[in-house]
């Protein structure tokens, strides 16, 4: 924008000079010539200005530029990788894709290298990556070091404080406001109880109690029971079964004891081929699940026929979905969103990258709720809820994406 502002100001500078000179070889010191002078400096300053800024918004399209994305491999973490290479199809000539090591957990030099390496190529202006793993900072400080024109994004478990003081933009989603969202959705959806379904280790997690605290909060405010219960912990029992078993033998009798107007909600994946399948047989509610998405569950218990060409074709699967849900008489108690935030975070980003390359703009220029939920209305298939994630964290947004109703 710098340099913009100073070309269009010496083009216009310079018509300003050959005006002068000519006008006071002609005699410029009557009043209509000194007007027609005048007029004629204005219009060159306003064409000058024209010039140079239309010189300046094709030089910055027009340059040669990178947008580098790392995340996991497809089989640790399909919908982020799936996310990646969505973009590479879109924009081949300008998005670049890595993965880091599969043991990334133990792996840490690999990523971070995997990560730096990136911005070896004098083109690459913007990096972003997506990965739910602690310890990159340092490949942002060594970037920041080494790079200081390239513009880092990023999505990970590292201390939000650290992410914000070395990373440009830091997005993810929001869980634990998902505590309120949730059990407000539920109400909506016309549950009067609401139960929420764990396990002790999974409860140990910080972020879980969290959310689970903001539930109950959220239900007492609304004038919902709110029940919690324990199933066996299949991380250190004998698996998944004795928990699936429970959750099978117990549904219908909470449902029995509260009725159908029952919101359930477990805090583990595999819980959904249960959870589901019993709210098709019983008709309780089901307003999000822990990881709210079609391809979760959905597709198992309904025997939708998803072809690898539609596995990224989500409004093809919600509609799959609705009218599975219209058959059985289950519209309007089933809920979540329209597509995976795991997915829709990294093509947010790129996109995000690629519109503030063409408008040159800077971090601070999309730092704001404001500009951040406008863009993602009209840039992306779904609507956010952006907020940022806490005081002094100016760098660091949280998403809610928008609800669909089956």
């Amino acid at each position: 924008m710098r340099k913009k502002l100073v070309s269009a100001f010496l083009a216009a500078a310079l018509a300003v000079t050959a005006l002068t000179g000519c006008s006071s070889q002609t005699g410029a010191g009557t009043e209509s010539t000194s007007a027609a002078a005048k007029e004629e400096t204005k219009a060159g300053e306003t064409e000058a200005g024209e010039t140079a800024e239309k010189e300046g918004e094709e030089a910055a399209s027009d340059e040669s530029y990178k947008i580098g994305i790392v995340t996991p491999t497809v089989t640790v973490s399909e919908d982020e990788f799936r996310g990646a290479q969505e973009m590479v199809q879109k924009y081949p000539d300008l998005v670049v894709h890595k993965t880091i090591p599969e043991n990334f957990a133990t792996d840490k030099e690999g990523c971070i290298s995997v990560i730096t390496s990136l911005a070896d190529d004098p083109e690459m202006k913007y990096i972003i990556f997506d990965c739910g793993m602690e310890g990159i900072i340092p490949a942002f400080q060594t970037i920041r070091e080494k790079r200081p024109d390239i513009v880092t994004m990023v999505t990970s478990n590292d201390d939000p404080k650290l992410l914000n003081e070395y990373v440009d933009i830091s997005i993810t989603t929001d869980w634990n406001r998902r505590g309120e969202t949730i059990a407000t959705k539920a109400h909506e959806m016309g549950a009067k109880t609401f139960i929420h379904y764990s396990f002790p280790t999974h409860m140990a997690s910080e972020s879980k109690v969290i959310r689970r605290d903001k539930m109950k909060e959220t239900c007492e405010k609304l004038g919902m029971e709110f029940v919690e219960i324990t199933t066996p912990d299949p991380q250190t029992g004998n698996g998944r079964a004795p928990m699936l078993q429970f959750l099978r033998e117990d549904i219908p009798r909470q449902i029995e004891k509260y009725g159908p107007d029952t919101n359930i909600f477990g805090t583990n994946c595999p819980m959904y081929d249960v959870i589901l399948d019993e709210a098709f047989k019983l008709k309780f509610i089901v307003a999000e699940q822990c990881c709210p998405t079609p391809t979760q569950s959905y597709p198992t218990i309904l025997n939708l026929e998803i072809t690898e060409e539609d596995l990224g074709n989500y409004d093809k699967i919600n509609e799959m979905i609705t009218e599975k849900s219209t058959e059985a008489g289950m519209t309007g108690r089933l809920s979540g969103w329209a597509m995976p935030s795991s997915v829709y975070i990294p093509k947010f980003k790129v996109e995000l990258a690629k519109y503030m390359h063409d408008n040159n703009l800077k971090p601070e220029d999309v730092l704001s709720k404001e500009f951040l939920d406008n863009f993602s209305k009209e840039h992306m298939p779904v609507a956010a809820d952006f907020a940022i994630a806490g005081e002094g964290l100016d760098n660091y947004y949280m998403l809610i994406l928008e609800d669909i109703y089956y």
